[in-house]
């Protein structure tokens, strides 16, 4: 007898191969499951999930934390602000936020936080704390103050500090929280319940996927500890990581069914989303319009989100070439390098192929340090996987896929 739980949802016949291999992976796992949206000129071709969220069966409404892929949610809210002429990104961020002009930074621009550019990845000289990571606004306010590091610059994944300087520019400009704006910028334009900074709420539709697995339990023990107190002595693309991702104690704020990682606003790395808005909001990206066919972004807005704007290694990411775009990036692999999304830690992501006009949601909530690095490069065979299919159904050409491979 199979232990694959049944796949619910539905998806052209041609997305077969795609629908199956997706079973296996991920229908297998005890208390966990996920989703995954394929959406074509913003017609869905996919639209399933498998396994456990929890207690209850995965749903077309279930939502489960995707971490840093929550930085093109991020990234989107800016996009649209840019585009009603409400920010520049070649202006200096302390044109829209003044106190960020503290030590040094009144010439880092917009452009250069949305690439990681920044030189301000480090969490140590901001945070001494979990505690201190759950207070968003106390964040901005030390990055505001903070000095840049050699870095700056240079591409070095800023993997926490991105969304609090983020959301200290939209503050600025607008007065909100970065989690009013999610609901503002995105969700309520697309008409779509799906996209939430921290845990939904009471009143939406997203149910939320406790987190299944060890998580980073292994972060806590006497060496790990111990490793991340010292992050300031380790040398090269280990020390950086280190240095922009993790905090002696951190890995308590993912402990538990409701984690108090939920219970901030975190625009890096705390966003719930289910798989269908993912690829909802990925379509308008690069179509310019929202489902109903209201305007989202203008053609040159579009153009600006689509440029990669450096293809310098990564300092933080052991040297990735991650083709960063302004808050997305692009990877150099099939069916990932002409395309533009996020993905985040355990290998959610959002992503869209824009000559094709093909957008992507995947979730899951397993989050385990054994099966960390197999699911962290899901997208590696996910997406040519998808071409291969929707070559199949005939919608595009061969040569079309053929370059969005490329």
């Amino acid at each position: 007898m199979s232990n694959v739980a049944s796949v619910g949802g539905s998806a052209a016949a041609e997305f077969g191969p795609l629908v199956r291999a997706f079973t296996r992976a991920f229908g297998r796992r005890r208390g966990a499951g996920g989703a995954l949206a394929v959406h074509l000129n913003g017609e869905p071709l996919v639209d399933i999930w498998v396994g456990a969220a929890g207690d209850e069966a995965w749903t077309r409404d279930t939502g489960s934390i995707i971490f840093s892929a929550t930085k093109g949610i991020t990234a989107t809210v800016i996009h649209r602000l840019a585009d009603r002429g409400l920010l520049d990104y070649n202006a200096p961020v302390a044109e829209y936020w003044p106190e960020f002009a503290a030590n040094g930074k009144g010439g880092i621009t917009v452009r250069q936080v949305m690439t990681h550019s920044a030189g301000l990845s480090a969490l140590a000289p901001i945070a001494k704390s979990p505690e201190d990571i759950l207070d968003h606004e106390l964040m901005e306010r030390r990055l505001a103050a903070a000095k840049p590091d050699r870095l700056l610059g240079v591409p070095t994944y800023h993997a926490l500090t991105y969304g609090w300087l983020l959301a200290g520019i939209a503050r600025g400009v607008t007065g909100k929280s970065m989690g009013e704006l999610f609901r503002t910028e995105v969700s309520e334009p697309l008409g779509i319940d799906g996209l939430h900074l921290g845990l939904p709420p009471a009143e939406s539709g997203t149910l939320y996927a406790p987190l299944a697995g060890s998580q980073l339990s292994l972060a806590g023990k006497p060496i790990g500890s111990l490793l991340l107190r010292r992050s300031h002595l380790i040398p090269g693309a280990l020390g950086a990581v280190t240095r922009c991702l993790f905090l002696p104690g951190l890995e308590a704020i993912l402990e538990g069914d409701g984690p108090s990682i939920l219970r901030t606003e975190l625009p890096a790395g705390n966003g719930v989303a289910t798989a269908s808005a993912l690829a909802t909001m990925y379509g308008a990206v690069a179509s310019g319009h929202a489902p109903d066919g209201r305007p989202f972004l203008s053609r040159a807005t579009i153009d600006e989100l689509s440029k990669v704007r450096t293809y310098r290694l990564d300092r933080a990411l052991f040297y990735a070439p991650m083709m960063w775009h302004l808050g997305y990036h692009s990877l150099p692999m099939p069916g990932a390098r002409g395309g533009l999304g996020h993905i985040g830690l355990g290998g959610s992501f959002g992503w869209v192929e824009p000559r094709l006009g093909l957008s992507v949601g995947f979730v899951h909530n397993r989050l385990s340090a054994g099966q960390l690095g197999v699911d962290q490069f899901s997208a590696m065979w996910l997406l040519p996987l998808m071409l291969n299919c929707l070559r199949a159904t005939r919608r595009v050409t061969l040569d079309e896929t053929r370059d969005a491979a490329a």
